[in-house]
């Protein structure tokens, strides 16, 4: 089993979790009239596919990187990153949070089409072939990733977080 797939496994654990709370933030109550002339109690916000990113990191990163969120940006072997999938216009939603084995410990649910226009934008900013964050290294160099401070982004980015989940066992 390489890498990608152990850390897939590992953090697909949570994925029972991040349905619900998807479920919470994504399906809404329509007005009364569709459910008295239409049969419809819930509806789901879009009816086109929602497509959501989903990244968990481990417990023990958290006291440290609590305020920031990374993305994929570079793998040295050439397969396509996290980062060239959204600017391509991929994701609607990024789940990003911590877990432990007591659960999801912290997490929040962030619009990307937010973040494409904000990063865009930042680009524009920048020196040519500087990208906006700050460039990290896994420590086996399997891939780097930029790293941004969520109160850097704009207001609108952040849907729903929570900041002491700790799931009931």
């Amino acid at each position: 089993m390489n890498g990608w797939e152990k850390d897939k496994r590992w953090s697909d654990r949570y994925l029972d979790e991040i349905k619900a709370i998807l479920g919470v933030h994504l399906i809404g109550e329509p007005p009364v009239e569709e459910d008295q002339e239409r049969n419809t109690d819930l509806t789901v916000l879009r009816m086109n596919p929602v497509r959501i990113g989903v990244r968990i990191r481990r417990k023990e990163y958290l006291e440290r990187y609590a305020g920031e969120f990374t993305i994929r940006a570079d793998r040295p072997n050439g397969h396509k990153t996290e980062l060239a999938k959204i600017i391509e216009g991929w994701g609607d939603y990024f789940f990003y949070g911590f877990g432990g084995d007591e659960g999801l410990l912290r997490w929040a649910l962030c619009d990307l089409n937010v973040f494409r226009t904000w990063f865009n934008r930042q680009l524009i900013r920048m020196d040519k072939g500087k990208y906006p964050g700050v460039l990290k290294t896994n420590h086996d160099n399997s891939s780097s990733l930029l790293a941004f401070s969520f109160s850097e982004m704009p207001d609108n980015f952040i849907i729903a977080k929570e900041e002491q989940c700790i799931a009931a066992s």
